[in-house]
């Protein structure tokens, strides 16, 4: 990848909440706080804090660290599909 491809990505990038309300849709909670594991090189991040890609069909979340998938999701008329094979765990807090 060039440097003005690389540009143009980081132009595009936006933080993981901008995944906040279809994250809620899948959960059924706020999920921006959760943490999570990248399964490529293991740092630890909240979903909020990953990158977001929302310019693809659907949402890529990327590791802030490796910039390695964590996460894909996308909607079509009859699906959401989420892929989160690049994330070793998403922590759920239990409810009281």
């Amino acid at each position: 990848m060039d440097d003005n491809q690389t540009d143009l990505n980081h132009q595009l990038m936006l933080d993981g909440n901008a995944a906040a309300g279809i994250l809620q849709e899948l959960f059924g909670r706020e999920m921006t706080a959760t943490p999570t594991e990248c399964a490529n090189c293991g740092n630890e991040s909240q979903v909020g804090a990953l990158l977001a890609f929302t310019q693809a069909p659907g949402v890529i979340l990327r590791c802030p660290a490796c910039e390695g998938v964590v996460m894909r999701i996308v909607e079509t008329p009859n699906a959401i599909y989420f892929d989160a094979r690049g994330a070793v765990c998403l922590r759920l807090e239990r409810r009281p």
